[in-house]
């Protein structure tokens, strides 16, 4: 059997009894080690387990999934995940690889930043496509995110955006010489995802567009949900490229139309009530 166990989003405490127990009737568990993080180590998880856990880069789930799923052949094996198993496109891979090889699965849920998102108290129901949100180079600048963004934000709805993520990636000079040398890891601040959505909208309004998006867009940052030390501001884009979080991992919801009681909640994390009332109020129905 195949155990897909989500972990939540904080600490070791937050797997399921049902998840708990998949692990310590398995004979090997991966921890997935590259879609996100929790804010504790792999010494803390396999302390509270009883379980020696083995990490599980990208490299190997996306190219040697198929020893992983032998394994699971002829004994239970877990492969953990920070939040929910399908958070990740490459999970669902996972499963299907599985399902191939005539290898029984079991997915045990948990929570994760899709539904956690709903702390800010912006309601679940009222957000549209999510969107991810990607480091840009000297030479790769892309907006696609961005037009997903004003396009939920003409229906009224909000976005939530996942920030990226760089773990164990490699430079081009290493890549194309065959080095196994890794770059440090890299996480996106809400600082730095709010300077790359101001970089479009000036892009934009030099094309002689108008945005949807504006500097006094009302937008949420987070860190670390779940975790004892949850950070959650509120207030303009202008003000997000500017305000101070702390540690990884962050994430950022841009408004859409807001119904009072939303507004009512999201004053309780705002960096400057007086600005924010200001703008919030254009965008409530």
């Amino acid at each position: 059997m195949l155990y897909l166990v989500g972990l939540g989003l904080g600490d070791a405490k937050d797997i399921t009894v049902k998840g708990l127990e998949a692990v310590r009737r398995c004979r090997r568990v991966y921890l997935e080690a590259y879609t996100s993080v929790l804010t504790v180590g792999k010494e803390a998880l396999e302390e509270f387990y009883g379980k020696e856990l083995i990490l599980a880069d990208r490299e190997m789930v996306e190219q040697e999934a198929d020893s992983l799923l032998k394994e699971a052949n002829v004994c239970d094996v877990a492969f953990l995940v920070v939040g929910d198993p399908f958070g990740a496109t490459t999970h669902s891979d996972l499963v299907l690889r599985a399902v191939k090889l005539g290898i029984p699965y079991k997915v045990i849920h948990n929570a994760s930043i899709m539904n956690a998102v709903g702390c800010c108290g912006l309601q679940l129901y009222n957000f549209g496509e999510t969107v991810s949100i990607v480091f840009w180079t000297d030479t790769w600048k892309p907006e696609s995110f961005f037009d997903k963004i004003e396009k939920n934000r003409q229906t009224g709805m909000h976005t939530l955006c996942l920030l990226d993520i760089k773990v164990k990636e490699q430079s081009l000079e290493n890549l194309m010489k065959g080095r196994k040398i890794y770059e440090p890891p890299r996480y996106m601040s809400v600082n730095q995802a709010a300077e790359q959505l101001l970089a479009i909208i000036q892009n934009r309004r030099l094309q002689g567009e108008n945005p949807e998006i504006t500097e006094n867009t009302i937008c949420v940052g987070l860190a670390r949900v779940g975790a004892p030390d949850e950070k959650i501001a509120s207030g303009t884009l202008q003000q997000m490229s500017t305000v101070e979080l702390g540690a990884p991992l962050h994430s950022l919801i841009v408004t859409g139309t807001m119904h009072p009681l939303e507004l009512e909640m999201l004053k309780l994390f705002s960096v400057d009530s007086s600005s924010f009332e200001n703008n919030a109020c254009q965008r409530t129905t």
